[in-house]
């Protein structure tokens, strides 16, 4: 990932490939943004150019500029910082975009240097994330020889690094010793290195990130990092054991086994009780014997972008040193319709002694999920937040940019929501309609996984909200995030959001963490 590093020098003098300025809506078009500091010959000349072209100052409105007068940068990238529409003022979330617009529009550089307005360390914190994650490439195997060999694996890393497309940014402060700045982009680049993190192993083809070398993965990158967190790894073995049939019937179909890692970040004073994360990691969904069309396999890879955002979220709270305990339970398997796979009227027994008719076994997620969540509330979790890409519904419902919130406890809705503002994450509550719950209702076992064709997000919802109970039945705070439409970009690139997988849920996550003892 790029190194990022805080300059108080004037932004005129400093040497790099790209230089990046705020600009703004004005009177008649956009203008650069006050404070920039640059001399009346280059100000000149960037207005005129700002004019020529017809600039808005709005996000993701970006032109690059060559040879500037008394400007050291080889060019100088205007981007905006207003608010897509209407009049309101730059804020956190459109410095955000705006700086990761700037840097993936600089493409392959050396050094960049970012001068926005931030007349807050908030302001200062979003530029610095935004930065970061808009030059964001994932490069691991263009070039690198890829060899896989069946279930076997390959010999290809799971979990590669960030990548980048530059070396390194500068961003300008007023001072850049400021030790309230210098804390406020330290949190920023954690929270930008663990949505790269995500974004990593959503992008990893499925056959080198499968249950078992995403467990791996995990674990390497805790021991790089020295983390405090323990870790967890129920193999095929152990799960039969602990009786998660939800995940066990869900992979078996695949020669690569399930895995339930789990992973907790335990504070020496915590405050606030545990907070326990549960992902949906399907490393590859096929659909299983109800077979996906082949166009919607391709990017069936992201299907554990859920889990990738938990295990990212953990490993952050860890390295923030949070006062907050945070569990995660990262629920893996590959969907595959082998020859012993799982088939519709079959039934399960899952981990909390449920038994459940399998309706649809191309509705896999809710049954690693269910078994996840069990595992949580027996982990003494205080409340509980799973995060899926659960349904095509939710995307029909929110389009591909916003995820559904749905939950039994409304101060953890509301704090999810909350935090979700705060990162720039759109998020959007649903209810849990108790006329739909006779919908899971089955004749031969205690519950079927699916309901008809009408409110399937809802439906996915009430079928989990079975299992956030304790063993005498009492519902334990729990919320659902279903992340279908923005945890993976298949249209053009926008902000600091890049193509593939996007670490939706990661920013939210953290924050929901860092603010649970105050909520």
């Amino acid at each position: 990932m790029s190194t990022l590093t805080l300059t108080d020098q004037p932004v005129a003098d400093l040497t790099a490939d790209a230089l990046i300025l705020a600009t703004v809506p004005g009177a008649s078009g956009a203008v650069l943004a006050p404070g920039h500091g640059l001399p009346r010959a280059s100000v000149t000349h960037l207005n005129g150019v700002l004019a020529a072209l017809e600039a808005t100052g709005r996000v993701d409105d970006v032109h690059t500029v060559a040879m500037v007068p008394a400007v050291a940068a080889r060019k100088v990238i205007l981007t905006g910082i207003g608010p897509k529409t209407g009049s309101g003022k730059p804020n956190a979330d459109t410095h955000r975009m705006a700086a990761g617009a700037g840097l993936r529009a600089a493409g392959r550089a050396e050094v960049v240097v970012v001068d926005f307005p931030s007349t807050s360390d908030s302001l200062l914190a979003a530029a610095a994330e935004g930065a970061l994650l808009g030059a964001y490439a994932y490069t691991a195997h263009k070039g690198a020889g890829t060899t896989a060999s069946g279930a076997g694996g390959s010999r290809s890393s799971a979990s590669p690094g960030p990548q980048s497309a530059v070396a390194r940014i500068r961003l300008h402060v007023a001072q850049a010793k400021d030790r309230a700045s210098r804390a406020a982009v330290r949190h920023a680049v954690v929270v930008a290195e663990a949505t790269a993190y995500a974004r990593d192993l959503v992008n990893a083809p499925p056959n080198v990130l499968y249950p078992q070398s995403f467990a791996e993965a995990v674990e390497q990158r805790i021991a790089e990092r020295g983390l405090p967190v323990e870790v967890v790894v129920h193999d095929e073995r152990d799960l039969t054991r602990l009786g998660c049939g939800g995940i066990m019937g869900v992979g078996q179909g695949s020669a690569r086994p399930p895995r339930i890692v789990e992973v907790h970040y335990r504070p020496a004073k915590p405050v606030g009780g545990q907070l326990a994360l549960v992902g949906k990691g399907i490393t590859f969904d096929t659909g299983g014997v109800c077979l996906k069309p082949a166009a919607a396999m391709l990017t069936m890879k992201c299907d554990m972008a859920g889990a990738a955002a938990v295990a990212a979220a953990v490993l952050a709270a860890a390295e923030l040193k949070l006062p907050t305990a945070v569990s995660g339970y990262l629920c893996l398997a590959e969907n595959m319709p082998g020859g012993n796979a799982q088939r519709p009227s079959d039934i399960v027994t899952m981990r909390s002694g449920l038994t459940v008719e399998i309706i649809d076994t191309d509705a896999e997620g809710r049954m690693v999920l269910a078994d996840g969540i069990t595992l949580a509330v027996e982990g003494g979790a205080s409340a509980i937040i799973d995060v899926a890409t659960l349904t095509g519904a939710c995307v029909v419902a929110l389009g591909t940019r916003v995820g559904g919130v749905m939950g039994t406890d409304d101060a953890l809705k509301a704090a999810i929501l909350a935090s979700a503002g705060r990162t720039g994450e759109p998020m959007w509550p649903l209810p849990l309609p108790e006329e739909l719950r006779s919908k899971l209702d089955s004749t031969v076992a205690d519950l079927q996984h699916k309901g008809d064709q009408y409110g399937g997000a809802l439906t996915a919802g009430l079928f989990l909200r079975e299992f956030a109970k304790d063993a005498d039945g009492t519902a334990i705070p729990w919320a659902h995030l279903d992340i279908a439409g923005p945890a993976y970009l298949t249209e053009p690139p926008f902000g600091h959001v890049v193509k593939g997988g996007t670490g939706f849920a990661v920013a939210t996550l953290i924050d929901v963490a860092a603010t649970w003892g105050a909520r």
